[in-house]
């Protein structure tokens, strides 16, 4: 399942393929509906109605690019949607609705000292898809169109997956096993569409749902890396789900934090925390609509996060599961 749904291609604001192949999946399992910003809202009917109302969430966009002009050569411009490194995109292979190209920029050689040292503009980048002019590269794309990372999913060495997009297809992954399977209490799932610009979507469903507890699955940033030491690896794969007590956004309730580490220890499950207050998700939206909520977060390490080559490790995905089958009876109580 994680394969098909990191191979689709969901940017914010176009998020129909992974949504309507996340609907197919768990329509036999739930009610459900989609709200006008286009997130799925899920319900999942328990043997219980507990007193507080608990929501499990993820975000079903990924980063990319769109289209903003076309040059008279035929060259095509574009923007970043969502947060993507530039230093990471040049020479990439691009697919624009059916459209290959290659993303370039001024050859080395040709830089003055200072473009020389530093990571180029988007502005100074362009993507090439073999067009002779203008009028030629409009037969295959126009202005407003999505781009994204042309990119394999693959296992390789010790239990690593890379692929696009598994922020955040993993935790949409998560979320329907957890809707095709028996749940003692009442529970909503919502499938988030526009995090990577600004965690709207899920402004509109935690307003909706108005839960008391959230829990966000997501991936975030690792960087145990060569020549990387001590707290700068934020965190490690291979060493469980990562449970935040505070990331740019948010600062995680304090009590579920606890709960996650303790439940965790107690069920010998890996899990580590960041060692950096950076990033956000949309804990941070979800923890201030319409009433509050407490939120936790669980999160996949994730290296070359917000590229067409992001890599996890499958072991922590096993780890994560075993954490969210054990904590989830206890946030009702």
């Amino acid at each position: 399942m994680l394969k098909n749904l990191c191979l689709m291609n969901s940017a914010s604001g176009d998020e129909h393929a992974v949504r309507d192949f996340i609907i197919n999946e768990i329509k036999d399992f739930c009610e459900y509906n989609v709200d006008n910003l286009g997130s799925v809202i899920a319900f999942k009917k328990g043997n219980k109605t507990p007193c507080k109302k608990v929501m499990l969430c993820a975000h079903m966009d990924e980063v990319g690019f769109i289209i903003t002009d076309i040059t008279d050569d035929g060259y095509l411009k574009f923007s970043a949607v969502g947060g993507i490194d530039s230093k990471v995109i040049a020479g990439r292979v691009i697919k624009i609705n059916d459209t290959l190209g290659v993303i370039g920029l001024k050859p080395i050689h040709l830089l003055c000292s200072d473009e020389a040292e530093k990571a180029p503009a988007s502005s100074d980048l362009f993507i090439d898809i073999g067009a002779k002019n203008k009028d030629d590269a409009l037969k295959y794309v126009h202005l407003g169109d999505y781009a994204y990372f042309e990119s394999d999913y693959y296992e390789f060495g010790d239990g690593f997956i890379k692929s696009k997009a598994l922020d955040d297809r993993i935790g949409c992954m998560l979320l329907i096993e957890l809707i095709k399977n028996e749940v003692e209490y009442d529970t909503y799932f919502c499938f988030n569409v526009q995090e990577e610009v600004g965690l709207r979507g899920a402004m509109c469903t935690s307003f909706a749902v108005q839960p008391d507890i959230s829990v966000v699955l997501e991936t975030t940033t690792a960087a145990d890396l060569c020549g990387v030491t001590g707290g700068d690896r934020v965190c490690v794969l291979g060493e469980g789900p990562v449970v935040s007590f505070m990331d740019g956004r948010t600062i995680y309730d304090k009590e579920l934090y606890k709960l996650a580490m303790t439940t965790a220890f107690d069920n010998d499950i890996k899990i580590q925390t960041k060692t950096a207050i950076a990033g956000g998700n949309d804990a941070g939206a979800i923890q201030t609509s319409g009433k509050g909520s407490k939120v936790m977060a669980v999160s996949l390490p994730c290296r070359y996060i917000h590229s067409g080559s992001s890599v996890v490790k499958n072991s922590d995905i096993i780890e994560t599961r075993k954490l969210l089958k054990a904590i989830l009876p206890k946030l009702y109580d």
